[in-house]
Parts: C-alpha cells; structure tokens; sequence
C-alpha cells in the first residue's frame, strides 16, 4: 500500500494536484496583494485586518483572530504595529472590561477603503474573464473542499500512519 501510494504520488502532475492549484493560486494572489500594499507602505495582513473590522463601531480583538484564521500572538503582533501606524486604535470594551474593541481611526478607514477597492478590482477583473457558471462551480468546489476539511472527511484514521 505505502509503495503504490509513493508510486501514485510521484507520478502526479502537479498541474493536475488540486492542493498544488489552490497553494499556487493563492501565492500569486498574497504577492500580487502585497505588491499593491506596499504601494502604501502597508502589508496584505494589516489590509486583511483592516477589511474585517467594523468600519463604524470597531470589532472586539477577541473577535479578530477566529475572524480572520490567525493566532493570538501573531493578530496581537500585527495590530501593536497597526496601532503605532495610526490605523487603528485600543477602546476598553463596554460590555466586557477585560477585553478591548478594535476602532479604525480616520487613516484607519481611508486606508480600508484602498485596501477595499483593491479586492473589487481583482474581483472584477476575474469576472470579466469567466462566466458566472464557471465562478459558481469554482464557489462550489471550494466549498466542498472546505467542508471535507472541516469535517475531518478527507483522512481515514486508519490510514497507514508510516511517514511518507
């Protein structure tokens, strides 16, 4: 079983291996955003931040990191820099004194709506070159692939447990 596996997996291209697709795609996506961040002296990271804060009333700090599929110490990290940018700034939560809500300042929200109106152009750009039908089953595909994951479908555990 361990060798027909190795054997399968050698012989794969890598241009038909769905997770060498999504990595490969997503690295185009995260350079090309960077590469527009850093017009502006920023990072796709503190965009990604920026574009899940509530622009009016702010987002507990609590709330961030599960939003956005960071760890507490690298979220806390990144929002220290973003607060000694001015982009965002620290409020004691009313409803709960031990945690903080995170607030956009005025530069803050400027730079959100950059960071903003660089994904409608992406997006935008994309659909004009594949029709919905094809964005639906993309939609639909990632799903799926998302899903599998989330419960635990796509290893057995009785898998062979040998290191490839």
């Amino acid at each position: 079983m361990h060798n027909k596996f190795l054997y399968l997996w050698h012989q794969m291209d890598k241009n038909k291996s769905i997770d060498h697709q999504l990595r490969a795609t997503w690295q185009a996506v995260a350079k090309m955003y960077n590469e527009q961040a850093a017009k502006h002296d920023s990072t796709m990271a503190t965009a990604f931040v920026l574009l899940n804060i509530d622009f009016e009333n702010g987002t507990p700090s609590t709330a961030l990191g599960p939003l956005m599929g960071m760890e507490p110490t690298s979220l806390s990290r990144l929002l220290k820099t973003m607060e000694d940018k001015g982009v965002i700034c620290r409020e004691k939560n009313p409803n709960d004194g031990r945690s903080v809500i995170i607030k956009l300042t005025d530069y803050g929200k400027e730079m959100r709506e950059v960071s903003k109106g660089h994904v409608y152009q992406f997006n935008d750009k994309v659909r004009n070159y594949i029709t919905e039908e094809e964005l639906e089953t993309f939609f639909k595909v990632t799903t799926t692939i998302n899903k599998l994951i989330a419960d635990k479908l796509v290893y057995d555990d009785d898998i062979n447990k040998e290191a490839v």
